[in-house]
């Protein structure tokens, strides 16, 4: 299947990086303005201008010419980034009350935490809308196939077995089993069976295995060589629905935590790190296989933003609750030229992740004569 045209590939970018990117910011100002804070930007993208619009508040709405991310700039911010302007202290008491330094250190905390918090909000209802339309994958854990020479076979795991746990987790259904290993190529596993009614210890390496899909994209998996002989779904009520997309939804989040430590660890190739660029393309051929595959690509996105958000780096969102915590511990904020270089830290990092990434995906492209 050909990959869609570069047309269809933009659109379905800017509409998911667009839409999750609002999304996230619509969350700090919300509980900006619950807890009366003066929103005096809310731009979507960087840089130069392109659209802006002042409302009856006085809040700024704008579209900014690069659409990587966006930001919403209280009153009392000196920039983006949320370091404080000093100025706000001889503001009369009424816009005083309105400036984000203002307001208690919790008060600043949530309205920081809420931008991931809402698109883990957005991830949590596309799956709660997932599984009211197709139900709950159940099948049992029970293995009916096991490929020859496989590592399952190796390990001497046999058609009949009951998988208990992987690594000491729980498994209570093969598409979950199915989950944990894809995460883990090339790496050792213990597994619990049952066997005639006896719990048996077994041990594994599981595979690595090279998956092209129809777009010619390659994906590096594990694989144990085990297989399940009919699949069950079963309905989700209205009632059950919301707890099992706070599972699925924490399951998935699991899964970029384990992700990112392979990474960091050099289990996994930091080759495998995809920016804008890579997003774009999956973006596009998501789209050209419908809307519900594009839906659950932003809902993956979406936490994945989320995430990305959290981590304690300065100038993103987690790096804000790092400072905020450690004004918790000292009773006191961190001294000026602190913030000053953790900032300017945070956009070194940021800087050096974005050309890592970007690189990554120019050679994934052949731009470097291999891909």
């Amino acid at each position: 299947m050909e990959s869609p045209n570069i047309i269809v590939t933009a659109l379905a970018f800017l509409t998911l990086i667009g839409s999750l990117v609002v999304v996230h910011e619509l969350g700090h100002y919300a509980v900006g303005r619950w807890f009366g804070v003066k929103a005096e930007k809310f731009s979507i993208g960087f840089g130069p201008q392109i659209w802006g619009r002042v409302d009856k508040r006085g809040t700024l709405w704008r579209i900014g010419l690069l659409p990587l991310g966006g930001f919403v700039q209280f009153a009392g911010d000196m920039n983006p980034a949320s370091q404080a302007d000093e100025s706000w202290k001889q503001l009369p008491a009424d816009e005083r009350n309105q400036t984000f330094q203002s307001k208690t250190l919790w008060q600043r905390a949530l309205i920081v935490f809420a931008g991931p918090a809402v698109n883990f909000i957005l991830a949590i209802l596309i799956a709660m809308g997932f599984l009211l339309a197709f139900g709950k994958s159940v099948t049992p854990p029970v293995i009916d196939v096991v490929q020859p020479n496989s590592a399952a076979a190796v390990a001497g795991l046999m058609e009949g077995d009951r998988i208990l746990t992987l690594n000491g987790r729980t498994i209570e259904t093969f598409d979950e089993m199915a989950k944990e290993i894809v995460m883990i190529p090339n790496e050792q596993v213990v597994i619990e069976i049952e066997r005639d009614g006896a719990s048996i210890v077994k041990q594994a390496k599981v595979a690595a295995a090279i998956e092209v899909d129809r777009f010619g994209n390659e994906y590096r998996i594990g694989r144990l060589g085990v297989g399940a002989s009919k699949m069950e779904v079963r309905e989700v009520g209205l009632l059950e629905a919301p707890w099992a997309a706070v599972v699925q939804t924490g399951n998935i989040l699991r899964q970029q935590v384990i992700g990112l430590g392979q990474i960091i660890s050099g289990r996994r190739p930091i080759s495998e790190l995809g920016g804008p660029l890579k997003i774009a393309k999956v973006s596009g051929e998501a789209m050209s296989l419908g809307i519900l595959t594009f839906i659950s690509l932003a809902a993956l996105i979406s936490i994945n933003l989320g995430f990305i958000n959290l981590l304690p780096i300065p100038m993103l969102d987690g790096g804000h609750l790092l400072l905020y915590a450690v004004e918790a511990v000292r009773r006191r904020p961190a001294t000026p030229i602190v913030q000053e270089w953790a900032f300017r830290a945070g956009f070194a990092m940021l800087a050096a992740f974005m050309i890592m990434v970007t690189f990554n995906d120019l050679a994934s492209f052949g731009l470097f004569g291999s891909g």
